[in-house]
This record gives C-alpha cells, sequence and structure tokens, in this order.
C-alpha cells in the first residue's frame, strides 16, 4: 500500500510562514506529477501548485510569487513553503500525487492524496 502523510499545518499571523511536508511511503516504483491543493470552509477544493517530474512548477495566480513547491525523490516528499501568509490562505492542504507502485506481479499507477492539514492565518 501507498500512503501519503502530510504535516506542518498549523496556526499563524499574517505576513508569516509555514512550511507543509508531504511523505510518502509504500512499495513506490516512480513518481508522475506532484500537486497541492487547498479547500476553505464553502469552497471548492483548488489546485494552489504542481511540480512535474522534472521539478517544474506551476502556481495559482493568487499564491504567485509567496509559495514554493518542492520535491525531494531521494526522501520521496514533497513541500510546501507559503511566505507571506495572508487569512484568505486559511485552508485544509492536501497533497496529490500519481504513484506508481509494485504489486509483487505488477505494477500499477494510481492516484493519492494526503489526510489534509489545517493552516489557519489569523491574528
Amino acid at each position: 500500500q501507498v500512503q501519503l502523510v502530510e504535516s506542518g499545518g498549523g496556526l499563524v499571523q499574517p505576513g508569516g510562514s509555514l512550511r507543509l511536508s508531504c511523505a510518502a511511503s509504500g512499495s513506490i516504483v516512480s513518481f508522475r506529477a506532484m500537486g497541492w491543493y487547498r479547500q476553505a470552509p464553502g469552497k471548492q477544493r483548488e489546485l494552489v501548485a504542481s511540480i512535474t517530474t522534472t521539478g517544474n512548477t506551476n502556481y495559482a495566480d493568487s499564491v504567485k510569487g509567496r509559495f514554493t513547491a518542492s520535491r525531494d525523490n531521494a526522501k520521496n516528499t514533497m513541500y510546501l513553503e507559503m511566505n507571506s501568509l495572508k487569512p484568505e490562505d486559511t485552508a485544509v492542504y492536501y497533497c496529490n500525487a500519481g504513484i506508481t507502485r509494485y504489486t509483487g506481479s505488477r505494477y500499477i499507477t494510481s492516484d493519492y492524496w494526503g489526510q489534509g492539514t489545517q493552516v489557519t492565518v489569523s491574528s
């Protein structure tokens, strides 16, 4: 089985910073694209940042210049560095990854989600 476990959320004042981590574990062969999403109360889940297998990144306009996504393939971990946080960044943040795993008899590629971590920006 494959799991994505997130950490690093919390309460921070406006203008502050947080770093989210998403660690993958299990019988992982390789990763496809990875991404960070967020969902605020009463709103749809939205893509915040994506990162390709070669490290190319894309960001939602609302977070460009403030958030940085990265990945450490050796540690099967991806990160989201969030700076200059605003109250409107308050949401549950989820990591997502396409992962190929080996079952012992064949390779299967599936989409996985982390459990979510709460980020609250408030004074």
